[in-house]
């Protein structure tokens, strides 16, 4: 481990910091590898509910280090392919992983960075953040890290040509608009926030949490509203059966926290 993503452990919660400040946490491959151990082994560390990803520094992340020494005995086309595997599996595995993550974005988001944001389920800004899809601008397709998955499903495909098409960077104002982001947070409070957020997730019962960002995942891309509804019904046959739902029940109609044990 080389020390470049910092886990905080909050009870439940963990905190990871992109720890590379004075690169503005541009990704390097000590911390691509660091990512994908990271999200890769959360699916096997079911204490850990929810996930709050942010940046160190004045900024959250500049994609990807292109100053950083990458060679190496492969043939140059393979291994910009590894670099490109590489990376990308960072968000297959943040999609994968059954824990929410919430990002905090401030400073610049731009390429790589910018997927990490777009990977997330959950996103809140500073009132100083601007993101952008960088890759065209620097002589390559403007689709890139997931961009042209991601995009048009949270903004609508005008506002994801346009940056794609350009590498032009979008204010915090305008990620709001377009749902990119909920919420734009002051700096000082972003993790105060996004700490709050998570906090109302361990309100809900662990299956019931897992299996709901599972749901939505399958739902983006569901080919009918039936085979949505039997990604639904399915989940709710499953909770519905568990005494965590009895006693989610018993809470509520008792006025009390739930005492959930995963079963």
């Amino acid at each position: 481990m080389s020390g470049e993503l910092l886990i905080e452990a909050r009870g439940q919660i963990e905190i990871a910091t992109l720890n590379r400040p004075a690169r503005l946490n541009a990704l390097s491959e000590g911390l691509v590898d660091e990512l994908n151990d990271y999200f890769g082994g959360l699916a096997a560390r079911p204490a850990v509910r929810v996930v709050i990803l942010r940046g160190a520094g004045r900024g959250f992340c500049a994609g990807l280090d292109i100053q950083e020494d990458r060679s190496s005995d492969e043939t140059p086309v393979l291994r910009t392919l590894r670099t490109q595997t590489s990376i990308g599996n960072i968000y297959r595995k943040m999609r994968a992983c059954p824990q929410p993550i919430i990002a905090l974005g401030h400073g610049a988001a731009a390429g790589g960075g910018l997927s990490l944001l777009l990977a997330a389920d959950v996103r809140y800004a500073a009132p100083g953040f601007r993101c952008n899809a960088a890759y065209i601008r620097i002589g390559l397709g403007g689709c890139d890290m997931a961009s042209s998955y991601f995009l048009p499903r949270l903004v609508g495909a005008s506002l994801a040509a346009e940056m794609i098409l350009t590498g032009r960077f979008i204010d915090a104002e305008r990620a709001l608009s377009a749902g990119l982001v909920s919420e734009i947070v002051a700096e000082d409070e972003l993790l105060d926030r996004g700490l709050a957020l998570a906090e109302e997730m361990l309100a809900t019962s662990p299956w019931g949490l897992r299996l709901s960002k599972q749901a939505l995942n399958l739902n983006v891309d569901a080919q009918s509203l039936d085979a949505a509804m039997a990604i639904e019904d399915r989940q709710q046959v499953i909770l519905s059966a568990t005494e965590d739902h009895k006693e989610a029940l018993a809470a509520f109609f008792g006025k009390r926290p739930p005492a959930y044990r995963e079963r």
